[in-house]
């Protein structure tokens, strides 16, 4: 039996499969940039609907491949191999076998016993499962073209060897495999290397466009979070508008209150204006129903203004909680009409700007709890400071009339300015006058034993500080750092300009501190459960509290060596004039 190598009909049959693999590629592709197909994951954490969806897909294209070859000598010369090698490859395992088993079993159905029925839908199947097994093993690899292009030669060359073994009469297989060979094993392996070349590349610009929209969306989210922190109001809402107008390049941005227009900016802005009612049926719906709506005539907008330009909407309620306290909308028009991706650009954006309400009311939250803890803190110092104060002050009306007037003086003024503490930032030289009020009390009631020194820098008295920040470290340092020695001690309180920011420092000679004690004023754990440092505590936690963690307490202590605790106030809280390095000093003593 004379056996050629090529037989004559392999150049039509090469033309053949390779015009028919064009148009299943065409095909294929443009049902894979549908929506639904988009989607689909690649990976292995994907939705079932979506695994059973690619196994169809998949499966079709494969059963596609075989209607679209020759029949050749009792058999098919098919494309089946790019289908299903392209589904191992995207799918996985899973997803592999399932497509080969689609498609291989229904080439063996419409042949049952037939020629080469069981070696084609065999080779199929191992096909599937092996460019599954290798995704699975390199999934950085997975759409390959040059994977796809090996698969399918090592796939095809396997078919046609299932089909010289299982085929008979076997002369009849080797004049098959003559003829369909050569064709389907470079078609196959070409069709499938280019298969997921363009998978690969739709991916690609699928992700580019997804991070394009997500800077898109951050860009805008930086620029507006400063104007939302205070709440939605004409001016913030003109603000945000604005900024989404420029990123988008729609024809108008709008954004509504409960009732009203808070700002409209674009086309339309000569009827749309701030201050007024809703004009549009389409705005009182998406507030009466609580969802997105995407309008794409005028009459679904609804504008009662005749001959408004604008045609399209996207409008998309904001929340605050559960309750909903406005609408962001966004126009389009003839010339610039408004897509899919627009609409869910506007969704994120609502979702972002309706997380910056709730913040503003958790804003508000932290503030009120700031007044709170000051409140406490009072509570906890003046019962036993003002009891203290009068027994020394009742001491010394006999003996010193004159000192206990005085004394007397430095208690209301100390007191008056305690029990006004609640309020925003005030100036240095008032909390050091509460200071020096403190000290000339606790320096009457312990005479010699308690010194003190303030130095300031000229010009630092305009800086803001918190109230009664200073004055508890003060308080902290007499207490527990020279009170419990027998000599007493010194405390100097020391305010100088530091690199653009007010640099206060608090300290003393007293018995120190032990790692637990400076861990527990530090520590953002409740006030009720400390010992000591309660006033050191509650001031850092507002230093925290309203400029960041970078301006906590800094202490330096140790036991038997004093304490030296020191704290910045940021460049912000300065109301102005430059602070020269001349000190000024004012020391005290009984």
């Amino acid at each position: 039996m004379h056996i050629a190598l090529f037989a004559p009909e392999v150049p039509e049959l090469f033309i053949t499969l390779s015009q028919r693999f064009g148009l299943l590629l065409a095909g294929g592709f443009a049902i894979m940039t549908l929506a639904p197909f988009e989607r689909m994951n690649i990976g292995r954490d994907r939705p079932l609907w979506s695994t059973l969806a690619a196994i169809v897909l998949f499966g079709l294209f494969g059963i596609l491949g075989t209607y679209t070859g020759n029949y050749v000598f009792h058999s098919y010369a098919n494309l089946r191999a790019i289908g299903v090698i392209t589904a191992g490859l995207y799918g996985g395992p899973v997803v592999g076998i399932g497509a080969g088993l689609l498609a291989g079993g229904e080439r063996y159905l419409i042949d049952i016993g037939g020629f080469s029925a069981l070696p084609c839908a065999l080779a199929t199947i191992l096909e599937g499962t092996a460019a599954g097994l290798i995704a699975r093993r390199f999934p950085g690899r997975s759409l390959d073209w040059g994977v796809a292009m090996v698969l399918g030669i090592l796939g095809e060359s396997v078919h046609m060897g299932l089909v010289l073994a299982l085929s008979r009469p076997f002369a009849e297989a080797v004049e098959l495999v003559q003829v369909i060979g050569v064709p389907m094993i470079v078609v196959n392996a070409v069709g499938a290397a280019i298969f997921v070349k363009a998978l690969g590349l739709q991916r690609r610009l699928r992700e580019q466009r997804d991070s394009s929209e997500a800077r898109r969306i951050l860009s805008i989210a930086s620029q507006t979070v400063a104007h939302l922190r205070g709440g939605l109001t004409p001016a913030s809402a003109r603000a945000t508008a604005a900024i989404i107008l420029a990123e988008t390049g729609v024809a108008a941005v709008a954004i509504t209150g409960e009732a009203t227009i808070l700002a409209h900016v674009g086309v339309g802005e000569d009827h749309h204006q701030a201050g007024t009612h809703w004009r549009t049926k389409g705005t009182r719906l998406a507030f009466e129903t609580g969802t997105a709506l995407f309008l794409r005539d005028r009459d679904s907008i609804g504008c009662d203004k005749a001959g408004c330009p604008l045609c399209e909407a996207i409008i998309v309620p904001l929340r605050k909680g559960q309750a909903i306290r406005g609408c962001l909308k966004i126009y389009g028009t003839k010339s610039r009409p408004l897509d899919q991706p627009l609409f869910e650009l506007a969704k994120g954006l609502a979702e972002l700007f309706s997380t910056q309400l709730e913040l503003e009311d958790i804003g508000i939250t932290n503030q009120l709890l700031a007044h709170a803890e000051i409140r406490r803190l009072q509570a906890q110092i003046n019962p036993h400071f003002l009891f203290n104060s009068l027994n020394t002050i009742a001491s010394f009306c006999r003996t010193a009339p004159g000192q206990a007037r005085e004394l007397l003086l430095d208690l209301a003024r100390y007191m008056r300015r305690n029990l006004d503490s609640s309020r925003g930032l005030v100036r240095l030289n008032e909390e050091m006058e509460q200071v020096r009020s403190y000290l000339a009390i606790e320096q009457a009631r312990f005479g010699e034993r308690i010194t003190s020194e303030i130095e300031l820098e000229d010009g630092c008295d305009a800086w803001l500080v918190p109230p009664l920040l200073i004055q508890p470290l003060v308080e902290n340092s007499v207490r527990h750092g020279l009170q419990g020695r027998q000599q007493g001690g010194r405390v100097h309180i020391e305010a100088r300009r530091e690199n653009d920011h007010l640099r206060v420092m608090v300290e003393d000679d007293g018995l120190g501190m032990t790692p637990d004690t400076i861990r527990e004023i530090l520590s953002p754990r409740d006030l009720a459960s400390m010992t000591v440092g309660v006033g050191a505590r509650n001031s850092n936690q507002r230093l925290v509290q309203l400029f960041g963690q970078q301006y906590a307490l800094h202490i330096e202590s140790s036991p038997g060596r004093g304490s030296r605790i020191s704290f910045r106030i940021p460049p912000a809280a300065a109301s102005g004039g430059a602070c020269p390095s001349t000190p000024q000093t004012v020391a005290s003593a009984p």
